[in-house]
């Protein structure tokens, strides 16, 4: 228990260090705008990349998101990149994060592949859709849409009342031929949990408007996956938010491959960001098994409606 405890004060201290990094890059964006990007050298916004995907990393893990909405949000209205390579840089950042934190994930029991496999299958259908129509629309549009879609996110998580462990009379035809069903150990009380979901079908479609999503805007599909998975289908919130990541893991190969032939994947964006979420999702698994996830509720959705409310004012700005 004290290891357990060091280790969240530890991660904590250098979560608290890289927000205070992290937020240099972006308060010199919000008060000088074009002059002070342009004054600062380029290492200071390789740095802040790499402390906030840090922080993103954590964050997105304990929230069940794939960190590519707040990295969208966040770098694409306070950094000094075009949409385009967020965009790009996003996928990366969420697909590294997730494939960083499944290992941990599947060995404590949290992630479930069975039922990641049917919901990747859509959403990497709609994400290679929405990736193509996404790079041919103008930046104001992409930006003013992201902009009302993340405010729309928090929307959705605030009225969502996400349940630790819903209840699921009986799992449905599709769900018992396909076998979605499994237990794990809950290490913060030591009990074996049994589950099982319903609502397949409707579930799957839902899965397929997100990647569509996903794919225009290149935010993942972390943020929707984690409410499908649990408030519609009845996973256990550990489970959806370990299985979430498995998804995205698998959905957003699909889509970083348009970004990726388009030209949108700049290494200097991507590299510090990549880095950044694969240390911090790791960090988050150690914190996830020991914490309820919903304590970080706040703190995400807080932070959503800022980065939408900056995305869709930086998006007006510019529109034609």
């Amino acid at each position: 228990m004290l290891r357990g405890h060091s280790f969240v004060r530890t991660a904590g201290v250098f979560a608290g260090l890289c927000g205070v990094l992290a937020a240099a890059p972006a308060v010199a964006w919000g008060a000088g705008a074009q002059a002070a990007a342009a004054g600062s050298p380029w290492w200071v916004w390789v740095v802040g990349l790499f402390c906030l995907s840090f922080l993103l990393g954590v964050f997105s893990l304990l929230g069940g998101m794939g960190g590519g909405t707040l990295f969208v949000a966040i770098v694409g209205g306070f950094f000094p990149f075009h949409l385009d390579f967020v965009r790009g840089a996003s996928l990366m950042v969420a697909l590294t994060g997730a494939l960083s934190a499944g290992p941990g994930l599947l060995r404590f029991g949290m992630g479930d592949l069975r039922l990641s496999l049917p919901a990747a299958l859509m959403t990497s259908s709609g994400a290679i859709v929405g990736a193509m129509v996404g790079l041919e629309l103008p930046v104001a549009v992409v930006q003013t849409a992201l902009g009302v879609t993340i405010l729309g996110v928090v929307i959705l998580l605030v009225k969502s009342r996400r349940a630790e462990y819903p209840a699921v009379p009986a799992a449905d035809a599709l769900a018992r031929r396909l076998g979605l069903q499994g237990t794990y150990l809950d290490r913060a009380t030591g009990e074996e949990v049994a589950w099982r979901v319903h609502r397949t079908p409707l579930a799957l479609l839902g899965f397929l408007a997100v990647g569509l999503m996903a794919g225009v805007f290149g935010i993942g599909g972390g943020w929707a996956n984690t409410i499908i998975l649990n408030l519609l289908m009845g996973a256990p919130l550990k489970v959806a938010v370990g299985t979430s990541k498995l998804i995205v893991a698998l959905t957003d190969t699909s889509a970083v491959w348009i970004y990726l032939h388009r030209g949108a994947i700049l290494p200097v964006v991507v590299a510090p960001s990549i880095l950044g979420m694969m240390l911090g999702s790791w960090v988050g698994v150690g914190i996830l098994v020991r914490i309820a996830p919903v304590r970080l509720r706040f703190f995400v959705v807080t932070l959503l409606l800022f980065a939408g409310v900056r995305s869709l004012l930086k998006g007006l700005a510019i529109w034609p």
